[in-house]
């Protein structure tokens, strides 16, 4: 483990937890929120507070990012007391999910500054960041392994998929795009069921223990769902921007997205009619409505 300071911008949802793990492996944390919140739980851990990303930028030559957009992913790196305008940064990882048009944009403009940009978007959401059992999805230029390594291991598992800016990126909106998809059908079929009078509870255990199985049955629907918590911690919002981030490099690429876009339309209504911030489990909400059914159990189980 290095003495040097690392720096951490972005101690929110996801971010309290990766910091969190980061001082409790004994590393030293500088870190910065704009909300006040957020950073005075960090500094509780043991981080010390910066007054701005460039503040950050100059106590640490390694500084985490975790954002929710790219735009203020750019903000952060390349604003007005970005990153950029530090002293001291010479390695920018994002654990931000930016798509790779964005990641290239900051990686070209950083390195104009003298970082290097690193591509790490996680998955595994706030209890894989609790826990740190998250998929780290690296690119980046291998030289730099021996640094990061140890860094992004503390918070989960590390999978080095290219060299080059945006490929982090692509391998996440990817994974996001399959996850989304486990969500919109999950929630078709156990409409589909209970409208007809199965009982959700019974069909779950049907389909994990079946060829359907997928993390939205697994995980999801009875953690969050059949009890009606809808509370797995992540946003309509953000996960509509994954989907349409991995859309938009398939069109890029001449790649037709048939069932894909299929799902960023149930992601749009569901932030209409549920809100952007509504969980992501809430995306069963308004084919219930439709169905004029409830997705729980008939009745509680021993």
């Amino acid at each position: 483990m290095s003495d040097k300071t690392i720096g951490f911008i972005g101690v929110g949802r996801m971010g309290r937890h990766m910091s969190r793990r980061l001082l409790e492996a004994g590393h030293k944390v500088v870190a910065y929120d704009n909300n006040a919140r957020a950073l005075q739980e960090a500094t509780s851990h043991g981080a010390n507070a910066a007054h701005s990303p460039a503040d950050v930028a100059s106590q640490s030559e390694i500084v985490l990012v975790s954002l929710p957009t790219p735009d203020i992913v750019k903000a952060v790196a390349l604003g007005d007391k970005g990153v950029s305008s530090g002293k001291t940064a010479k390695i920018f990882i994002d654990l931000s999910t930016t798509g790779p048009k964005a990641a290239m944009e900051v990686a070209q403009a950083l390195k104009e500054k003298g970082i290097t940009a690193i591509d790490a978007p996680v998955s595994g959401g706030p209890g894989g960041a609790d826990k740190g059992t998250l998929a780290v999805m690296v690119s980046g230029p291998k030289a730099l392994e021996k640094q990061v390594q140890p860094i992004l291991s503390v918070i989960g598992k590390v999978f080095w998929v290219g060299e080059e800016p945006g490929m982090g990126q692509t391998m996440k909106v990817c994974n996001n795009l399959m996850s989304a998809t486990a969500v919109a059908i999950t929630s078709e079929a156990l409409v589909v069921g209970t409208k007809a009078g199965l009982d959700p509870a019974i069909m779950l255990d049907v389909i994990n223990a079946g060829s359907g199985r997928n993390t939205a049955s697994a995980d999801k629907f009875p953690r969050c769902v059949l009890p009606r918590k809808f509370d797995f911690g992540f946003a309509s919002e953000l996960l509509y921007k994954d989907v349409r981030l991995c859309l938009e490099e398939a069109e890029r690429l001449g790649v037709p997205m048939i069932v894909g876009n299929a799902v960023r339309q149930l992601l749009a209504v569901t932030k209409a009619t549920q809100g952007e911030a509504s969980d992501i489990t809430e995306t069963v909400k308004p084919l219930e409505a439709w169905a004029g059914v409830e997705v729980k159990p008939k009745a509680s189980r021993s």
